[in-house]
């Protein structure tokens, strides 16, 4: 659902040609940077959550579940508050053209401004999955998206907004998404706390931070990265820049066979350690990787014979369907990859091991990632197919470093060198 959103809007906006396009995607990976901060957070919140929902510690689940909402009103005004400030400056260091910056830094202002509620959406929602119920945030997702689609036909075309009014849908439907995921979390029986209970709780709050900078650090190097990447694709033209970013849209609705069992996986884990299950850690470990391996294989084959087809999707443009269904193509291959990577990084979120993710993270982002489209875009002088190449080698690396260190801790845990929660 959290993908769609992103779907609706940038097929919505690029049947209003190439330059609409640009400007919304102009943005996308700083909003990719916002929403990693606020997500990390989320996961330091799953994991206490769900290692204390293991071993039935119900007052460790008050304690984090009051910190979850202080953690949301600090979230959202503090990074809402400097993407609101920096929004004009944005397209400038994203280098994008000067005819559409205007338009790409009124859009990223717009959708910054409810940032409490999206901070709220994405933290709640982790609480929630901590009491291994994932489908109500699913179904609040849903309903946002829903109301996003609605009010972008009416903004778009009807009220004739453009790109503003893709901006004014996405922030009314974060609003609504995030008042909602309150309401949900309010009404869980294991999260539910009075107004007249809530405390500051520094012991709780560190915990939290322990685990959630490590995450925040890898989420930020990898968004910032992003930026990076994307800011030295831009500089190659509109048109290229049109093909790359509508093609890593298309792209993301593939990752959601990987994404959806981290986030269980994630609980599955966290549950399991919390209950000092070594088995059951076990089977979640194994099954996770295999499922998911397997359903992103699957994936990766339905997106190689359908590339060109889901970029007729998101532009009438010939030129940027032929190139962005050429890297669409080549990275379908490397689908199963990057599924084992991000369920490895679901164990290593719902363990509470984070350290171990940020440094695997750094390696294949600036080492492989930004190193080498460096070289390719402003030393060797490649053109977007190459610039692929490079992020399709920085997520094998990283999938092959984290299923290294897992080995090593699975070896560590079932070799009876360890049995206790702190081996785990």
């Amino acid at each position: 659902m959290s993908v769609l959103l992103q779907y609706v809007d940038t097929a919505m906006v690029g049947h209003l040609g190439e330059q609409a396009t640009a400007a919304v995607s102009t943005t996308t990976t700083i909003s990719w940077m916002v929403n990693g901060a606020v997500y990390a957070m989320g996961i330091a919140v799953l994991a206490l959550i769900s290692q204390a929902y293991g071993r039935g510690d119900y007052d460790t689940i008050q304690k984090v579940s009051k910190q979850a909402f202080f953690l949301t009103i600090i979230c959202g005004v503090v990074i809402g508050g400097l993407a609101v400030a920096l929004s004009p400056f944005v397209p400038i260091w994203m280098g994008a053209d000067k005819s559409i910056r205007a338009e790409a830094s009124r859009y990223f202002m717009i959708i910054s401004l409810p940032m409490v509620f999206r901070a709220g959406n994405m933290i709640f929602s982790e609480a929630i999955r901590g009491t291994l119920d994932t489908k109500t945030p699913m179904l609040v997702n849903l309903v946002e998206n829903v109301l996003n689609t609605v009010l972008n036909y009416i903004f778009i075309y009807m009220m004739d907004m453009g790109v503003t009014g893709a901006a004014l849908g996405s922030a009314i439907s974060y609003t609504v998404g995030g008042v909602a995921m309150y309401l949900v979390y309010r009404r869980k029986t294991e999260l539910r706390w009075k107004y007249n209970e809530l405390r500051w709780d520094n012991d709780t709050m560190k915990e939290i931070c322990k685990i959630g900078l490590p995450a925040m650090g890898s989420d930020l190097t990898a968004t910032l990265g992003y930026v990076v990447f994307a800011a030295m694709v831009s500089g190659m033209g509109t048109f290229i820049f049109a093909a790359h970013s509508i093609a890593v849209t298309a792209e993301t609705i593939f990752y959601i066979p990987g994404y959806g069992l981290r986030a269980s996986t994630s609980s599955l884990a966290g549950v399991a350690l919390g209950e000092k299950n070594h088995e059951k850690l076990k089977i979640v470990c194994v099954l996770s990787i295999a499922l998911t391996v397997g359903l992103m294989t699957l994936s990766g084959a339905i997106l190689y014979f359908g590339a060109y087809p889901l970029m007729r999707v998101f532009t009438p443009s010939e030129r940027v369907i032929d190139l962005g269904g050429q890297v669409l193509k080549m990275v379908a291959f490397s689908e199963p990859f990057f599924g084992l990577m991000v369920v490895i990084q679901g164990i290593f979120y719902g363990l509470g091991r984070t350290k171990e993710v940020f440094i695997v993270e750094t390696i294949g982002m600036w080492g492989v990632r930004i190193l080498f489209t460096h070289l390719c875009v402003h030393v060797w002088k490649l053109g977007l197919i190459a610039v692929w190449n490079c992020m399709i080698a920085s997520n094998i690396t990283k999938a092959v470093l984290l299923l290294v260190l897992l080995l090593i801790e699975y070896h560590k845990l079932f070799a009876g060198r360890g049995t206790n929660h702190d081996t785990v």
